[in-house]
C-alpha cells in the first residue's frame, strides 16, 4: 500500500505486533481505543495521516469509532465484546453494524467464532480463526530483589513464593477476587505473596483496589511495568494468576507459559481454551480451590515440572509468531485491493 498506513488500537493484554504490518512495507500508526472519545478524532487523525485502511481490538470499544469513514478496516475480538457486551441490546446493534462494514474480523478460538457467527450469521463468511501468536524477552539486567523491595516485600527471595497477578486495572478483570482468601493463606504461611501488576484502566477502580490491598496481608499492588520488565517479573515468580472474569485469550498466561514459569487460572471459557486443568495449567472455580491448587502446586515440584513442561509445548505449537505474521499479513491484502478499487 503505497503512501498509506494503518491505526491499529491494541490493548495492553491482548496486543498484536505492529512489526507483522510493519514487515510487509506498510507504515503502522498506534492508537488505544480508550485515549480516542469520539469519531470526529479518528476523522482528524485520518486526514492528518492520510491513513487508507485500519485494524481495530474489540468489536465495540475499537470498532464503532471506524464506522463511516470511507476506508477500509478489519476487526480483532477482543474477549468482553463477545462475552460481556453481546448483552447489551444497543452495543450489540453497533457492532452487528460494524461487522457488516468490516473486510474480516479475527476469533482468537473456533468457541469465539462460533459465538460471533450465532449472534452475527451475516458476517459467517468474513470470520477467521488465528490465536495469538507470542514471543517473550525478559530483560537482562532486571533485578528480582529490587523489585520485591520495591513491592514492599523485605524478605530473602530463597524463601518466597510470588504469586503474580498481571491485569488492567478494571472490573472485569476482578483483581479483588482472590484478596481476602490469599490474605488468610498468607496469615499461615508468611512466605507467600500476591503480587498485581498493572495499568491504571479505571481510576475509581484503581483507588478501589489501592484501598482493599492496603488492608490486605500478603498481598501488593504495583503500576504497569515496561514490557521486558514485566516479563523478567514473570520469569522469576513463582506462579502467573488469572482471575477474570471474561477473557478472550490472556496474553500473560500464553508468556507465562512461554517463560516456563505454571499458571492458575479462574475457570472461564477463555481461560479454559488456553488452559488444560492438570496439564497446562490449573483452573480454579473460586478463592477457596485457589488456594487448595496453589499449595498443591507450592508443596508438588513433580506437578510444577510437568505443567511447565507442557505449557511451554502448547505455546510452541499452538501460539506461534510466525504463523500470526503470515495470517495478519494475508487478511491486511484484503484491505488492499479494497482501496486499487
Amino acid at each position: 500500500m503505497t503512501g498509506g498506513g494503518y491505526i491499529s488500537f491494541l490493548s495492553l493484554a491482548i496486543r498484536i505486533s505492529p512489526d507483522h504490518l510493519e514487515a510487509a512495507g506498510h507504515v503502522c500508526i498506534l492508537k488505544d481505543a480508550s485515549d480516542l472519545e469520539s469519531s470526529s478524532e479518528i476523522a482528524k487523525l485520518i486526514e492528518a495521516e492520510s491513513l487508507e485502511a485500519a485494524v481495530a481490538l474489540h468489536l465495540y470499544r475499537g470498532g464503532r469509532l471506524l464506522q463511516g469513514h470511507g476506508i477500509p478496516f478489519g476487526i480483532i475480538f477482543g474477549g468482553t465484546d463477545l462475552n460481556e457486551d453481546v448483552n447489551h441490546g444497543e452495543k450489540k446493534k453497533v457492532m452487528g453494524k460494524v461487522l457488516e462494514e468490516a473486510r474480516f474480523a479475527v476469533a482468537f478460538t473456533e468457541s469465539m467464532k462460533e459465538m460471533a457467527q450465532a449472534q452475527w450469521p451475516h458476517a459467517r463468511g468474513k470470520i477467521y480463526v488465528q490465536s495469538q501468536g507470542i514471543v517473550t524477552g525478559p530483560n537482562s539486567a532486571f533485578n528480582w530483589n529490587t523489585f520485591l523491595h520495591q513491592s514492599g516485600i523485605n524478605q530473602s527471595a530463597d524463601n518466597l513464593h510470588i504469586f503474580l497477578l498481571v491485569c488492567g486495572l478494571r472490573q472485569v478483570k476482578d483483581p479483588l477476587y482472590l484478596v481476602d482468601a490469599f490474605s488468610e493463606w498468607h496469615r499461615e504461611e508468611p512466605n507467600v505473596y500476591m503480587v498485581i501488576v498493572g495499568p491504571e484502566v479505571d481510576p475509581v477502580f484503581t483507588r478501589e483496589v489501592g484501598a482493599r490491598v492496603k488492608r490486605a496481608a500478603g498481598v501488593r499492588l504495583i503500576r504497569e511495568m515496561p514490557q521486558g520488565d514485566l516479563h523478567a517479573a514473570l520469569k522469576n515468580c513463582f506462579a502467573v494468576v488469572n482471575s477474570s472474569v471474561s477473557e478472550g485469550m490472556s496474553a500473560a498466561i500464553l508468556e507465562a507459559m512461554d517463560l516456563e514459569v505454571p499458571v492458575l487460572a479462574r475457570n472461564i471459557p477463555g481461560n479454559a481454551a488456553v488452559v488444560k486443568h492438570e496439564v497446562t495449567g490449573l483452573l480454579f472455580s473460586d478463592p477457596q480451590e485457589f488456594v487448595q491448587l496453589a499449595k498443591r502446586l507450592v508443596s508438588d515440584p513433580a506437578l510444577e515440572r510437568e505443567i511447565v513442561a507442557n505449557g511451554r509445548e502448547y505455546v510452541r505449537a499452538c501460539h506461534s509468531w510466525q504463523a500470526e505474521r503470515c495470517t495478519y499479513q494475508n487478511l491486511i491484502r484484503t484491505l488492499e485491493g479494497s482501496i486499487q478499487d
